[in-house]
């Protein structure tokens, strides 16, 4: 099977990247996990991130973000002992302020999912072609969408960090030419419905 570069041969990475990575997910609670977990995954490799997810999704509640909103002292001193996951109290005191600004969002956009939506730049404004020389580190849209979210009162989403949740989540199909599963990945946004804000 032909893949992009970056999974390497590890076969966690693999499957992540055959199964996951560029595929469109409208979600909240997946979406609301992608963006705290770039957040942990700042300054590391993705692959020590996606080791400890399923711990991460045990001791997050599952990423339910309105549980989460809920946390307490106490918790912040719980996820700081657990050896299981990334134990950076600034990352974890950022997951439960941005679970507060996440209903924050729901309440105004309906879904979190047509909030970041939004930010999917048209085929147009996205390279055709990619190769591993053209694939940005950030673009205008992840700069917009970082940009408003910390007036918005969220932390740890930089233009990198924004621009690595939308090539995750399929806000854009960044596989490059040559990989197998970039097809497959143009197919699935293809027949994805947009979701769209449902103002309250």
């Amino acid at each position: 099977m032909k893949r992009c570069w970056w999974p390497g041969e590890d076969e966690t990475y693999q499957h992540y990247h055959d199964h996951e990575w560029g595929f469109p997910v409208d979600d909240d609670n997946r979406l609301f996990e992608k963006i705290c977990l770039e957040g942990f995954q700042s300054g590391l490799s993705w692959l020590t991130v996606l080791r400890k997810r399923d711990n991460f999704r045990k001791v997050f509640t599952g990423f339910d973000f309105e549980k989460i909103a809920l946390y307490k002292d106490a918790d912040v001193e719980r996820l700081v002992q657990d050896t299981g996951i990334i134990r950076h109290r600034g990352k974890i005191n950022s997951t439960i302020n941005n679970a507060k600004r996440a209903i924050e969002l729901k309440q105004e956009f309906g879904t979190l999912a047509a909030y970041f939506w939004s930010y999917e730049p048209s085929e147009s404004e996205h390279p055709e072609k990619i190769t591993k020389e053209n694939i940005p580190a950030k673009t205008e849209f992840s700069t917009a969408l970082s940009k408003d979210l910390k007036k918005r009162g969220w932390s740890f989403v930089g233009p990198t960090t924004c621009y690595a949740f939308m090539q995750a989540m399929g806000l854009v199909n960044d596989h490059v030419e040559s990989c197998d599963v970039r097809e497959q990945v143009k197919e699935a946004r293809k027949n994805f419905q947009k979701p769209l804000p449902r103002r309250t």
